[in-house]
């Protein structure tokens, strides 16, 4: 697991950090860091490093001494170095006084530059830029590399309030923060630069995210004493005479999962069946036999009948994923949940969290769904880029970032709640499970969307979906590395 850690986990490790290392080493670890990766930078966007500009945006305390630090570094390497104070009375005098020694000039305009270093402010901003510094990023020309986290970007929540700094390389010093995976599109590519905190004896980061390596080990493959019934057993409700399609995708999904069997009650029989005949099909739950889990509520509508079949389904001692019209049932019904000790998976996008907790996820998604899983007593999937899972009373928060938004196209939760089942199905835990799933399904949309052409192409679900198994074969292959 990546882990991904408070500002206060982050002080609190640094301040240990401090006692142990002599005055001023972790801040030239950080910078060397930073100068390395700004160099690095220039060389491919440019071409060179020596006789190349870069202006350093400077604000108080250790965030602009590291870019100070970096900056008289990066003099020694030929670059021409101009430092922007933008508050020159709280500047890191030592960091100022190293530019200065390496032939760095400090100007109030940016002038020439090849690369621009955000050094306005740390994990302990809090809140958008200030006017004066969001007037000077608004006019930058050139890319930015953020020393720790883009400026005007909450550190814990990756909240964007207003004026902030855009920047295509984020340099983490010692870990990585909770804005690098919730705000990753403002954050660009992230770089961990270790500064010699330790984090084995720190608290559990507040976020994790499982890599693709452990996303491959766990995914189930069929033994050498496995059967259809071994490899676990996915439910489907969902689909009706209106939206057949949600039950195509959602079947199709869970056969892809390597599921051992799956059994679809629904109206649309016949559509599904056109598609995997491998599905066993009928119409009513009477008929369909026993699960391992079961996925209900994907374009299957919200009427008293709906009701009653998540009413059975959630009185039943086997896992059960409620996704689209089975959390509105949920939520005008909360009561169905109570004294349901089986798992349980909830799997909203930010409309239908609304409706099962009555309140917006907000700039915090991380405490709001920690917050829906305690309050329902269930393993909550807040959908978006930055997929967030909490389960009730559980620590860390599971997070996935999709790496770019193709999925966001109708009936791709579908296909999310497929996926999902079937690793339910196969006995992996709801958390785990979502978090598994949701990696899958984002690099199932990327392969989609970059199909056998030029550039990208915009997918629907039907793509999004054919391509699972490939996505699958790469994470094996983490699995076999």
């Amino acid at each position: 697991m990546r882990g991904y850690y408070s500002a206060d986990q982050v002080r609190a490790a640094e301040a240990e950090l401090f006692r142990r290392v002599p005055d001023g080493d972790p801040m030239r670890r950080a910078a060397h860091g930073l100068a390395r990766v700004v160099a690095g930078e220039l060389a491919v966007r440019t071409g060179g490093v020596s006789g190349r500009a870069v202006t350093l945006l400077v604000g108080s305390g250790d965030n602009g001494g590291d870019a100070l630090f970096a900056g008289a570094a990066l003099r020694r390497r030929g670059v021409a170095v101009t430092a922007v104070l933008l508050t020159p009375g709280k500047v890191h005098r030592a960091g100022l006084a190293a530019l200065r020694r390496a032939g760095g000039r400090v100007a109030a305009e940016p002038g020439r530059y090849d690369l621009v270093v955000d050094g306005i402010v740390g994990i302990s901003g809090r809140g958008p830029l200030r006017p004066a510094a969001a007037a000077l990023v608004a006019e930058l020309t050139a890319p930015v590399v953020a020393a720790d986290l883009p400026s005007g970007v909450d550190p814990d929540t990756g909240a964007v309030t207003g004026p902030h700094v855009q920047a295509a390389v984020t340099v983490t010093f010692g870990a990585y923060k909770p804005v690098h995976v919730l705000a990753a599109p403002v954050c660009g590519r992230v770089e961990l630069v270790p500064i010699g905190l330790d984090l084995e004896t720190a608290p559990a980061p507040v976020l994790a995210s499982p890599t693709p390596a452990e996303v491959g080990a766990a995914w189930p493959l069929p033994g050498p004493t496995d059967d259809k019934y071994s490899q676990g057993v996915t439910g489907i409700v969902a689909g009706s005479s209106r939206f057949p399609g949600a039950a195509v995708l959602c079947t199709g999904a869970a056969v892809a999962a390597t599921s051992g069997l799956v059994r679809y009650v629904g109206p649309a029989v016949g559509p599904v069946l056109s598609h995997r005949p491998e599905v066993v099909a009928v119409e009513r739950l009477s008929d369909a036999g026993r699960a391992q889990a079961w996925v209900v509520g994907p374009g299957a509508g919200t009427d008293a009948a709906a009701h009653d079949r998540l009413a059975e389904l959630l009185d039943t001692d086997v896992p059960v994923l409620v996704d689209a019209d089975g959390l509105t049932v949920l939520a005008a019904d909360p009561d169905l949940l109570r004294g349901r000790t089986a798992p349980t998976l909830l799997t909203p996008h930010a409309g239908e969290f609304v409706r099962l907790t009555g309140t917006e996820p907000g700039a915090d998604r991380v405490s709001a769904v920690r917050r829906a899983a305690d309050d329902l007593g269930a393993t909550v999937l807040l959908k978006g880029r930055a997929t967030v899972i909490a389960a009730p009373g559980e620590s860390p928060v599971l997070v996935n970032e999709a790496g770019s938004s193709w999925a966001a196209t109708a009936g791709s939760g579908d296909v999310l709640s497929g996926l999902v089942g079937a690793l339910l199905a196969a006995g992996i835990e709801p958390p785990r499970a979502a978090a598994m799933g949701a990696r899958a399904h984002a690099l199932a949309a990327a392969l989609a969307a970059r199909g056998d052409g030029p550039g990208w192409a915009p997918i629907g679900a039907s793509a999004l979906l054919a391509q699972v198994p490939a996505a699958l074969r790469v994470l094996w292959q983490y699995r076999q590395a």
